[in-house]
């Protein structure tokens, strides 16, 4: 079990001397890589544009732009709300970045009331976010909008 409430606080520990939105992404997406067991993909993407534009990330190569409404990310984002979807190739639009990710949670993150990218996690296991996964990485995500610094 992941304990998120230490993730959320090393996070902040490592926002401290630089709060700048690309290096806090780059180690909060290589914190999940480090802490959550089987995934294969965990990073972020950013609104630019109308659409998302692929950010920093632990995983294999990624898809660049999704737009908003397309896939798990484009539709969480849309939303603004967190997808957790325990079997992707089941999810109307998918876009299949890597054929390897079979389940997948999705987190919108927000500046100033308005969605300003997501967090992207990939499993090559079905359902393998949970409950607590989903409330775990909210918070983790809550944490960063505290911290963060967008240009």
């Amino acid at each position: 079990m992941t304990d998120y409430k230490l993730l959320s606080e090393q996070l902040k520990a490592l926002a401290e001397d630089e709060p700048n939105y690309l290096p806090v992404l780059s180690n909060a997406s290589a914190l999940i890589n480090e802490n959550l067991d089987d995934l294969n993909w965990a990073g972020f993407y950013l609104m630019n544009n109308g659409s998302l534009l692929l950010g920093p990330f632990q995983g294999k190569v990624a898809c660049i732009r999704i737009a908003l409404g397309m896939g798990v990310c484009g539709t969480a984002a849309e939303k603004d709300e967190t997808l957790v979807v325990p079997n992707v190739h089941e999810f109307p639009g998918h876009i299949a970045c890597d054929c390897a990710s079979n389940s997948e949670i999705v987190v919108p993150i927000h500046k100033d009331g308005k969605v300003v990218g997501v967090l992207d996690i990939d499993s090559p296991s079905l359902n393998r976010f949970s409950d607590e996964d989903k409330a775990g990485l909210e918070e983790f995500v809550r944490t960063l909008e505290a911290v963060i610094q967008f240009n």
